[in-house]
């Protein structure tokens, strides 16, 4: 198992002048760093890479989804944006080297509301027919794509493995699976192990903070079951915290961050991977 930390912990937007972090992040002793991508055009993914393979740590992609990158959106413009814009990460996901793109890429994050029956058809037959084309294209690239279930207040597209499940099954793509999100996964799931062995060898990313989005292990998780569910479903990949900092105001206001969850963002990752290494 492999422990990583996402670049929303220290930076936003990550770009080819914060590769300090690279180091920073190795320094502390994490294994992956995960950018989250929210402007390609910031981002020089070969100097990355190169910097990265310098240092001896894996980068693994993630992306970010707002309103003009819904593939299920009702305007064409902006599910054309949206497949252009995963392309671009599976494109640099090839570079690194990163098994997967992570993200809730089904759907702009905070797209929610009661609609009738015809517009979510619509809606679920536009994400199927470009999450096929991403998929059929990731897997030129040997390229997973790893589909994140979001908490109602933030998807109303899929909140549950199950869900996640059924999509995939309309989908027909070998190479689609989840990323779970211990936050996402307290407030939507009746029981987090349980959810983790449904997901079975769909898992292919694991996002792990506390209930709060705080510290891993600062929380109300019973992680010794979690480990346990992700033994039995043989898990061997990535365990990444994600977290965010009130410094960035944008992000904070887009994730409802009204106060720190920890002394500072370095003590949360140091906490947070001494915490996981000694549990998991």
């Amino acid at each position: 198992m492999k422990y990583g930390i996402s670049s929303y912990v220290w930076v936003s937007p990550f770009s080819s002048y914060t590769l300090d972090q690279l180091q920073h992040a190795k320094h502390m002793g994490f294994d992956i760093y995960e950018i989250g991508v929210e402007s390609p055009e910031v981002i020089d993914i070969e100097l990355v890479k190169e910097e990265a393979d310098k240092i001896g740590i894996a980068v693994h992609i993630c992306g970010a989804f707002g309103q003009r990158r819904d593939i299920g959106s009702d305007v064409k413009e902006y599910r054309e944006e949206g497949m252009q814009y995963i392309k671009t990460l599976i494109d640099m996901a090839e570079v690194t080297g990163s098994p997967y793109v992570a993200g809730p890429m089904y759907a702009a994050t905070g797209k929610t509301g009661v609609t009738g029956a015809g517009e979510r058809k619509r809606q679920r037959e536009y994400v199927l027919e470009n999450m096929k084309y991403i998929a059929e294209y990731a897997a030129s690239k040997n390229v997973k794509l790893a589909l994140e279930p979001l908490n109602r207040f933030e998807t109303d597209f899929m909140n549950t493995v199950y869900q996640g499940l059924m999509f995939m099954d309309d989908l027909k793509q070998d190479n689609v699976g989840f990323l779970l999100d211990t936050f996402h996964m307290n407030i939507e799931e009746k029981d987090i192990p349980s959810a983790i062995r449904l997901a079975g060898n769909k898992l292919y990313d694991f996002h792990a903070c506390a209930n709060d989005r705080g510290t891993p292990g600062e929380d109300h998780f019973n992680w010794l079951e979690i480990k346990k569910a992700l033994a039995d479903i043989n898990y061997d990949g990535s365990v990444v915290i994600e977290s965010f900092t009130t410094d960035i105001k944008e992000i904070a206001r887009a994730v409802s961050l009204w106060r720190p969850l920890a002394k500072d963002q370095d003590t949360l990752a140091r906490e947070g991977l001494k915490f996981l290494k000694n549990t998991l």
